[in-house]
């Protein structure tokens, strides 16, 4: 087990989490879709009990099976948990602090992926501090790129 933090993106939400895989999957549904805004969302999947929010999120009940840990201030999706009978719960892959240790290991709702979007390594790829629009807005405003 390895004690992992994380949370939103105003830092409001904090969580620690104890997690024994590097596995992760992505979901393709409709409402992880409408719920992040995103072509597919990348879940961890733990225990409830692996996981301590340092501040409790907000929570909105997304469907009449299921609710959703985000917080009202910044609008950061945190995960998915069923609302009856959840021993578990997925965590946003995007909220840890260091997501790198994590693997896909499947897909879910399959029947729904969007398929231009499931390979793009194909693609022209382009860093951050190669776009000069982003690097002179982050210097006026703060001084330094951010991490």
């Amino acid at each position: 087990m390895t004690s992992m933090s994380g949370g939103c993106q105003c830092g409001r939400i904090r969580y620690v989490a104890e997690v024994a895989s590097d596995e992760a999957y992505l979901c393709h549904c409709a409402m992880c879709r409408h719920a992040t805004g995103g072509a597919s969302i990348a879940f961890v999947n733990l225990p409830l009990g692996d996981v301590r929010w340092e501040r409790e999120p907000d929570w909105y009940r997304s469907s009449p099976i299921a609710e959703r840990p985000f917080c009202s201030v910044c609008g950061t999706p945190l995960g998915f948990r069923f609302v009856e009978g959840a021993g578990n719960i997925d965590l946003t892959l995007g909220s840890f602090d260091d997501p790198s240790r994590f693997r896909p290991v499947r897909n879910y709702a399959s029947e729904i992926i969007l398929p231009p979007w499931q390979d793009v390594s194909h693609l022209p790829a382009m860093r951050s501090d190669e776009n000069p629009g982003i690097v002179d807005r982050w210097m006026k405003a703060v001084g330094k790129l951010p991490d």
